[in-house]
């Protein structure tokens, strides 16, 4: 029988009775392989207006200790086996949810889905199943929980740069771990999204208002759509003169 068709209860005992009482794991993950514009769209904040009904979780780890975080080369506990449907070599992202403030929102606050990363199904038993860290984006944690993976698609900016709109304004919103501070190559987000005409690719000048009388807003750098949800886009910085701060200004070039 091969090893992967073990349940993981007797694959836990065999990894025991031949490390001891170390932390039980496998070879370290290798590199994804995925271009570098790639990895960071799947690492990439996401956004939803409610939390997920996913059932599937992260458990638990095989450690002779409680541990509550974990990298590529421990083994993570799942809370789902074959009666569930899970099977040998599926992939799953794992997020976590964060609450973060609002600005200006016709809809109920959004919630930031953080990806720390995702996982391969190395045993499963009849209720339960052990996992790989195939890639951390972020620390992997107990309570965290499973998406279907699937690689998202390069995006392409527009092209065209036609002068953004100076009315309407979105602003600059948190983001993973409620970051309120970004710089070019980190990812925000904007509340604006499918609702309000926003595409994949839509091209975006960020701004300050520094609160002069009779002053033009600051233009702080560039932005490009990169996920875009009903009322909420995650952006990518592509230019920046200074920082963006939560709050800043966001126009469309459109």
């Amino acid at each position: 029988m091969s090893r992967f068709a073990l349940p993981a209860a007797i694959l836990a005992g065999l990894l025991a009775s031949t490390i001891g009482l170390r932390a039980q794991r496998v070879p370290a993950a290798s590199p994804t392989g995925l271009p570098a514009d790639i990895l960071a769209l799947a690492c990439a904040p996401q956004t939803g207006q409610t939390q997920p009904d996913s059932p599937l979780r992260i458990t638990g780890g095989q450690d002779s200790s409680t541990r509550r975080n974990y990298a590529p080369g421990d083994l993570v506990t799942l809370n789902a086996g074959a009666a569930n449907g899970m099977r040998v070599g599926q992939e799953f992202f794992v997020r976590r949810t964060l609450t973060g403030r609002s600005y200006e929102m016709t809809v109920p606050q959004p919630v930031v889905k953080e990806t720390a990363g995702w996982i391969r199904v190395w045993a499963v038993d009849d209720n339960m199943s052990l996992a790989t860290i195939t890639h951390a984006c972020d620390s992997i944690e107990v309570g965290d929980y499973l998406e279907p993976f699937a690689l998202p698609d390069a995006v392409v900016p527009n092209p065209n740069k036609p002068k953004p709109q100076r009315e309407n304004y979105a602003r600059v919103m948190s983001a993973a771990d409620l970051r309120s501070t970004f710089g070019r190559g980190d990812f925000f987000l904007i509340n604006r999204g499918t609702q309000e005409g926003i595409t994949p690719g839509a091209q975006f000048v960020i701004y300050r208002d520094k609160k002069e009388s009779s002053n033009f807003l600051f233009e702080l750098g560039e932005a490009v759509a990169v996920n875009v949800g009903a009322h909420v886009s995650t952006l990518q910085v592509t230019l920046a003169r200074d920082a963006f701060y939560e709050g800043d200004y966001v126009a469309e070039r459109k």
